[in-house]
């Protein structure tokens, strides 16, 4: 069912601020920055090992990710689980009584398709069920 952690969000007030600590510090490469306007973010890709960080910089006072920051400050935001068949995922965690943020996928940063686990289902750890082509 998971295949891997796809990737970490870390909500961010600023990538211009946030990004030097990432790359000139811990010298992780930057993969690219993005904006998702469904989502009023923009993010940025770094690897890190097999994994990468997401780092998520809200371009709007509305997007959930600026909600998040002023209420919890930045940091940590979820986990994103590689999955095939995100839909069966999704339909799979209903049956076991998961309460869904999305009850079908929705595109993502990268061109993945995503759907997130509601946090007060899964011991207050917001998680993404991230599924890429290719």
């Amino acid at each position: 069912m998971i295949k891997k952690v796809d990737h970490i969000g870390i909500a961010v007030r600023s990538l211009e601020e946030a990004l030097p600590f990432y790359t000139d510090i811990l010298k992780l490469p930057l993969l690219g920055i993005e904006e998702v306007e469904s989502e009023k973010l923009k993010v940025a890709f770094l690897k890190a090992g097999d994994t990468k960080l997401e780092l998520l910089e809200p371009t709007s006072s509305e997007s959930a990710v600026a909600k998040f920051i002023e209420h919890r400050g930045e940091g940590l935001h979820h986990v994103a689980l590689g999955v095939d068949s995100i839909q069966d995922r999704i339909n799979e965690m209903k049956e076991k009584g998961i309460s869904m943020l999305n009850d079908a996928p929705k595109m993502g940063a990268g061109g993945a398709q995503i759907a997130f686990m509601h946090p007060k289902s899964t011991g207050k750890v917001l998680y993404e069920f991230c599924e890429r082509k290719g």
